[in-house]
């Protein structure tokens, strides 16, 4: 019995144990539950009543701990100096919510939304009946960003939202050095929960199309900042140059000056040392135009 005891109390410590509190709240009444903080408690425990005539209410850090410590939550952490409850404004967010799906939904080639949480930065009693919506454009890089609408009279109303998603990515399997191909051997693909990326990351990838910019680290995700086109011909190596013209039609090879892309011109020397302009048309292969 004893032993089953010593077992409850250590099991609950860990469950209480540096809970970390968030900045804001959302709720649904005027009243402040303890067990919107801490789950599993006591819905009957009132820790606070916002006035009929309000609907936020600001408590500080301190006091709210303190607050706290009275029902004996004591390992209770937070990074802000104040805590804030809104109650939830009656609206329907839906024509939001669906903009900003569609604005991921256009940023990736794959992603699986399963939800979109709208929370007004403030209490809201109704929408506006006409209004256009903004995002910022690098907010798909982020499960959690600012989304605005503007009245027609030029006011601005500010949410703050949350999408909850899934989407393929491509890691790296190794150390990858700078300008090497990507391929099934160095890069694997993995289903994750979108968080935050620096850049887009990369989703499909063909073959013989990207390389490495930089030098890359094993487990990495792979985004477009770290890659750039192949380049089909290396500097150095030899070229197979073809020139097609009045139905005359010759080929030679000869040493690539430059690194070259896809289309990209480059210079080459022929066996008689006279550099000439080429276009590069595939893997050690380039045109004369």
């Amino acid at each position: 019995m004893l032993t089953k005891f010593i077992f409850f109390i250590l099991l609950t410590s860990q469950i209480y144990a540096n809970h970390a509190l968030k900045s804001t709240y959302y709720i649904n009444s005027n009243e402040i539950y303890l067990s919107t903080l801490i789950e599993n408690s006591s819905k009957n425990v009132i820790l606070y009543n916002i006035p009929s005539s309000r609907h936020t209410k600001k408590v500080s850090s301190k006091e709210l701990l303190n607050r706290l410590k009275k029902h004996g939550y004591t390992d209770i952490t937070l990074k802000s100096k104040y805590v804030k409850f809104i109650i939830k404004s009656p609206i329907d967010t839906s024509k939001i919510a669906s903009f900003i799906k569609n604005h991921y939904l256009n940023k990736y080639e794959i992603i699986n939304i399963t939800k979109v949480e709208i929370l007004p930065r403030s209490y809201l009693a109704s929408l506006p009946d006409e209004y256009s919506i903004y995002i910022q454009s690098k907010s798909h890089l982020s499960k959690s960003d600012l989304v605005s609408i503007k009245t027609p009279k030029n006011k601005k109303i500010f949410f703050n939202y949350n999408i909850y998603a899934k989407l393929p990515v491509y890691f790296s399997k190794e150390k990858i050095k700078k300008n090497t191909e990507l391929s099934g051997i160095n890069i694997t693909k993995k289903s994750i929960i979108l968080d935050k990326f620096m850049a887009k990351p990369l989703q499909n990838l063909q073959p013989h199309t990207f390389e490495s910019k930089y030098n890359i680290k094993n487990n990495k995700i792979i985004t477009f900042k770290d890659i750039q086109k192949l380049s089909l011909v290396k500097k150095n190596s030899f070229v197979n140059i073809s020139l097609n013209k009045n139905n005359m039609s010759i080929s030679f090879n000869a040493l690539a000056l430059d690194n070259g892309k896809l289309n990209s011109i480059i210079r080459v020397q022929k066996s008689n040392g006279k550099r000439i302009k080429v276009i590069v048309t595939g893997r050690n292969q380039a045109e004369i135009r």
